[in-house]
């Protein structure tokens, strides 16, 4: 005997392609469907519904149809509570447990929607009774503590996707169609310093995600000036960026080559050790910049602007700096409070700490992502945010040209 449910969609669901992917997913899973309701917006500014019935031949089949469609924004049609069980100790969720994506979500609780906070995609939902109401939240798995409230199940969850409705995608409607190296570069970088403009006029964060290759490329002085005028607002990189970066103001060089001249210097490839030495010999970066000898930079300008840095380790760094977080969970928890203040985020020419930092942001946050190998681009977008775009182009021609065009009409106001 087959089962059924119905579900509904609401929004820009066939701009957004949220229509069509439901109907394949459906179908992906051997069930099948019928709309019973559709009333479509004949305006781009209105928002379309369907009421959808989907069947399969047994239960199972009918919850990996839903829970998928779930996943997609279709939502049931009579949603009840979101079922609760307690953690049975620490780091252990109740089996079933649902597990979140990065899209914008809700619970239902005692009849009513509860937001959830600091939404990220593979944690857990904690819910909590409070004086002031009740409360949603997520939790990576190792910081669930013994009788954490937690959901489970699929029921109750209400998940929203961000839409791209038609004529309203601002500065980010511009790179719609997918990944290419054949578009004209110094446009498409006009337009992302725009899109840069636009979120600081709003009062938005800029984090950037850059690895060494922007200090090999002789991309440094442009990113500094961009941090000194006001348009970064966090800087999340790994050991060797910051290193490299602090080499070429002691030593004139990244990796030993003149980023200018490209000469190799004499006994050049010891110039990061070096570097790494006279860090630890000052305390730490900080105490580089206040004694005088840290003068120019990225870092400098981070310390001497009051931009927060995060710095996290891997088992390959030299050293490492002693502002480097060696502790991997330390350092996660470190770039997921980056994350959830971050409203744009600039990912430059780092594939893997790229992804750690994409892992923690919500589907809502801007990202652009630029790295010479299209496949880096392509894997960082597919990362699940539905306000990402892709440019596939040399670090050392994005970064310059960005700074040009952000620079050309002067630097924002920085807060006291």
């Amino acid at each position: 005997m087959s089962v059924s449910r119905v579900v509904e969609l609401e929004g820009h669901i066939i701009d957004s392609g949220m229509m069509e992917a439901a109907f394949s997913i459906v179908m992906d899973h051997g069930g099948s469907f019928d709309v019973e309701e559709f009333d479509i917006g004949r305006q781009k500014d209105q928002e379309s519904y369907a009421k959808m019935l989907v069947t399969a031949d047994d239960e199972d089949t009918l919850q990996r149809i839903v829970h998928d469609l779930h996943q997609r924004g279709a939502n049931p049609a009579d949603p009840s509570d979101a079922k609760l069980e307690e953690a049975p100790e620490d780091q252990v969720v109740p089996h079933g447990f649902y597990s979140t994506t990065n899209h914008p979500t809700q619970i239902r609780y005692d009849g009513e929607w509860v937001e959830v906070e600091d939404i990220e995609m593979d944690c857990a939902v904690i819910v909590e009774e409070a004086e002031d109401g009740v409360r949603a939240y997520t939790k990576v798995l190792n910081a669930i503590e013994e009788g954490d409230r937690i959901v489970t199940g699929d029921a109750g969850i209400r998940v929203q996707p961000p839409e791209r409705p038609r004529g309203q995608e601002g500065a980010f409607g511009f790179m719609q169609g997918g990944i290419s190296s054949e578009r004209p570069s110094e446009s498409t970088i006009q337009q992302i310093a725009e899109a840069i403009e636009e979120t600081k006029s709003e009062g938005g964060n800029v984090l950037v995600v850059a690895g060494p290759a922007l200090i090999h490329s002789g991309a440094r002085e442009d990113l500094a000036r961009l941090v000194e005028n006001g348009y970064i607002d966090g800087l999340s990189i790994g050991n060797g960026f910051a290193v490299h970066d602090i080499e070429r103001d002691l030593y004139g060089t990244s990796l030993g080559v003149n980023t200018e001249t490209l000469d190799h210097a004499r006994h050049g490839h010891k110039h990061h050790i070096y570097a790494i030495s006279e860090i630890i010999r000052e305390g730490g970066i900080e105490e580089a910049v206040e004694s005088g000898k840290l003068e120019s930079g990225v870092m400098y300008q981070c310390v001497d602007k009051d931009v927060p840095y995060v710095i996290a380790g891997s088992i390959r760094d030299d050293g490492p700096l002693p502002d480097t977080i060696t502790d991997a969970v330390e350092a996660q928890n470190a770039i997921r409070e980056q994350a959830r203040d971050a409203d744009m985020v600039l990912m430059l020419s780092t594939l893997l700490h790229s992804v750690a930092v994409g892992n923690c942001l919500p589907s809502t946050a801007r990202v652009v992502c630029v790295d010479i190998n299209p496949a880096t681009v392509t894997q960082l977008l597919d990362r699940g945010s539905a306000q990402a775009v892709g440019m596939v182009t040399d670090i050392g021609t994005f970064v310059p040209i960005l700074a040009e065009n952000l620079l050309e009409d002067g630097a924002v106001e920085l807060d006291d």
